[in-house]
């Protein structure tokens, strides 16, 4: 009799922790409902569209893992209702991609406890059930800025960013200190114009910058594709772009582009999705850089390869090697000042 009952409790713990496992399988294997939030479009070749990019990567990564859906053209002052709406539509990741959107995710964190959300570039810790992600773009800010101080002919490069924050500021600094590793006697231009989405004034600086003498620019966000567009108006000039999204490359004004630099999103989405399946909503920034496999990089090979000499080659793809196989190499960032280039 005892050994009847003897199996059968090792028969039912059997089946209890088949059970269990078979729901830790299942967790795993269910879909995670992501919802992104931009404020402009995900085919804007650089900020939203690297986001959007890096969520179909994941999904080619993860099949049957992601289920997606995208709200664009969305100023932050409109962001709550669509936040709101995924929300209640049970979605367990809702993404608001850009700082500017930290107010509306810490409102609807409080209100949504069991759901996720994540926001960047920040690395604020707001609450714990939100993720954020900062691109430690001072990396490829740095490459960039060797390749323009190798590459100008005037001595003087433009730098137009959108404002002097978040990644923006990081990416700007580094390519100051890329200009002055390989050339401290450049001069570079640095402007905002006080926004992340306006082609047109990015556009005006740009030109402003030609003006004065800048025969090299690079810019970040999705501002910086006008500045591009109006490199490319001096078609016959040798005046040139350092890009911040490969996307870059492929269009119709990437003839100007030597080379480019990507954030890699798909990192970040798979990082999230693994926290998840591991019962943790938030309160945690991941990082992106190199290192991690939060960047890309490419050079124009297909058409300027005749801007990139022997030495700018070497020079990237030696500090490629560095940057990937130790983070942190140009924390000293902080310590660009402006008023004294």
């Amino acid at each position: 009799m005892k050994r009847t009952i003897t199996l059968i409790l090792i028969a039912a713990l059997a089946i209890g922790t088949i059970f269990a496992a078979g729901q830790e399988e299942a967790k795993k294997t269910d879909a995670v409902k992501i919802a992104l939030i931009v404020e402009n479009t995900v085919d804007d070749k650089g900020w939203c569209q690297a986001m959007h990019d890096g969520i179909m990567a994941a999904m080619q990564e993860l099949p049957g893992r992601i289920e997606y859906a995208k709200v664009e053209n969305t100023k932050p002052v409109d962001a709550g209702s669509a936040v709101r709406q995924y929300a209640n539509l049970g979605y367990d990741l809702i993404i608001c991609h850009g700082a500017q959107y930290k107010n509306t995710i810490i409102d609807a964190a409080a209100e949504f406890p069991d759901i996720s959300f994540a926001f960047g570039t920040s690395s604020d810790i707001v609450g714990n059930n939100v993720f954020t992600y900062m691109p430690e773009s001072e990396e490829t800010g740095y490459l960039s800025g060797l390749i323009a101080g190798m590459t100008t002919k005037t001595n003087i490069v433009g730098l137009i960013g959108p404002v002097d924050g978040g990644d923006a500021a990081r990416y700007n600094r580094g390519f100051v200190l890329g200009v002055q590793k390989v050339n401290p006697a450049c001069k570079i231009l640095v402007g905002h114009i006080g926004s992340f989405s306006d082609t047109v004034k990015s556009g005006e600086f740009a030109h402003s910058n030609i003006e004065n003498g800048a025969d090299v620019l690079t810019g970040s966000s999705q501002q910086a594709l006008g500045a591009l567009r109006a490199v490319a108006d001096y078609k016959d000039k040798d005046i040139w772009w350092v890009g911040q999204d490969l996307a870059q490359l492929n269009i119709a004004e990437g003839y100007k582009c030597i080379a480019a630099s990507s954030y890699n999103y798909k990192a970040v989405i798979i990082g999230l999705i693994e926290k998840l399946d591991a019962g943790i909503k938030g309160g945690a920034c991941i990082p992106m850089n190199f290192n991690n496999g939060g960047f890309v990089f490419g050079f124009n090979d297909a058409q300027r390869a005749d801007k990139i000499t022997p030495e700018i080659r070497t020079a990237v793809e030696n500090e490629l090697k560095n940057m990937t196989a130790t983070a942190g190499l140009h924390a000293d960032y902080k310590a660009v000042d402006y008023s004294k280039l």
